[in-house]
């Protein structure tokens, strides 16, 4: 019996030409599959260059952008070093004139003090000269007192250093070679001594003299001895002790020149200094000084 099947199939040739139309469209398709692989192989290779061309620009861009930042990093610690130093400088220039503004404060402050100082000062002066006027003239008042008073009694000498009072031949006398006050005399002395405790703020002098008799030698001691006796009678008449000193000058310094009796009598004498212990004056310039 005969196969149907193959009665229909084509013939030989024919299947051959099918088969080589389906191998062609298939190689084509490969082809076709091939060439779009490969453009797609081409378009990934473009994709990958311009991928690494755009990383190269990106790598560029950071690298000139870490430059640049570096470069900004550097400016700006440059900007704040002189920041910083232009910041010290205007402290240390606020602090000049700080300084300057304290120095001259200080200064005015002291010149301000100085001033009321000199102010104080010449008030202190004009005060303690019109106390020291008002003092001499109360010492002169009482050193006037005290001349009138003792006037009456001896002989006295205003001079610029204080009084002198001569005790001599017109009221204290001593014998010839003698240093004995007589009874006579000591009311003298103890009239003397009156005025003399009456008073204050002075110092005395004693001093004994000899007529030109006899050794010079022997002359001073007697005219110390003279000068010692006044000075302890006054003591016993109340006169304090460390007020007075005694001094013998022996045949020095005559009162009257001269041999005769007359002078000799004259030379034969006590003088007391009265010198103000409040006011000291001086005998060549006319001043005095407290």
């Amino acid at each position: 019996m005969r196969d149907e099947r193959w009665d229909d199939a084509p013939p030989p040739s024919q299947r051959n030409w099918l088969l080589y139309g389906v191998l062609g469209f298939l190689l084509l398709f490969a082809a076709l599959l091939l060439f779009r692989a490969w453009n797609r192989s081409e378009e990934l290779d473009r994709q990958l260059a311009d991928a690494a061309q755009q990383e190269a620009s990106l790598e560029k861009q950071v690298a000139d952008e870490t430059l640049s930042a570096a470069g900004t990093r550097e400016r700006a610690e440059l900007a704040e070093a002189n920041a910083t130093a232009a910041q010290k400088e205007a402290l240390r220039a606020a602090q000049e004139r700080g300084q300057a503004e304290w120095e001259r404060e200080l200064a005015r402050v002291e010149a301000e003090q100085a001033q009321r100082r000199s102010q104080q000062a010449e008030a202190i002066a004009a005060e303690s000269t019109k106390e020291y006027d008002e003092l001499k003239q109360a010492r002169q008042r009482e050193l006037d007192r005290m001349q009138r008073a003792l006037s009456a009694i001896v002989e006295t000498e205003r001079t610029p250093l204080g009084m002198v009072m001569r005790l001599g031949e017109d009221s204290l006398q001593f014998n010839f070679d003698k240093d004995t006050i007589r009874e006579q005399d000591k009311e003298l002395l103890s009239r003397i001594a009156g005025v003399l405790l009456a008073s204050h703020g002075y110092r005395l002098a004693i001093y004994g003299y000899t007529d030109d008799q006899g050794p010079a030698s022997y002359n001073k001691n007697l005219s110390e001895r003279r000068a010692d006796a006044v000075r302890k009678y006054f003591i016993d008449a109340g006169v304090p002790a460390d007020i007075m000193t005694s001094q013998g000058l022996g045949e020095s310094n005559p009162r009257v020149k001269g041999t005769s009796e007359a002078a000799r009598q004259k030379n034969r004498r006590v003088e007391i200094g009265l010198v103000d212990t409040v006011i000291t004056y001086d005998a060549d310039e006319g001043t005095a000084e407290r």
